[in-house]
């Protein structure tokens, strides 16, 4: 899993001008956007849109899935191969975010979103 973490000082300059402080732990590509609402939605999306994290422990596919929602509607997963330490966050009652990095008009469904997901200090 690749994590991606910001420097103590950043953190702390943005704590003087922030209500809470969310530290970057990983950006991914979100797998199954094919599959989903991704394409409907296109031209709504914007790049740093709120996305709803919801972790789906049951799911039969994956243990550790996370569901990643924009506005109500589902656009995929967090890659399976990138979603043990947000899973775990999540299950230890940690508050996670995830917003939108990159939106690429691009053939390969892997590369069309990407999104960055935040621990919430």
């Amino acid at each position: 899993m690749r994590f991606v973490w910001i420097s103590l000082f950043l953190v702390i300059s943005l704590a003087a001008r922030a209500e809470s402080i969310r530290l970057l732990v990983q950006s991914s590509p979100l797998a199954g956007f094919q599959y989903h609402a991704g394409e409907a939605l296109w031209d709504e999306m914007r790049i740093g849109d709120r996305l709803a994290l919801i972790r789906e422990p049951d799911n039969p596919y994956d243990r550790r899935a996370v569901r990643v929602e924009w506005r109500g509607v589902m656009l995929g997963y967090l890659p399976r191969a990138e979603n043990e330490a947000v899973a775990a966050a999540m299950d230890r009652g940690e508050q996670v975010e995830g917003r939108i990095a990159a939106l690429v008009k691009h053939k390969n469904p892997w590369r069309r979103l990407r999104i960055d997901v935040f621990v919430v200090l």
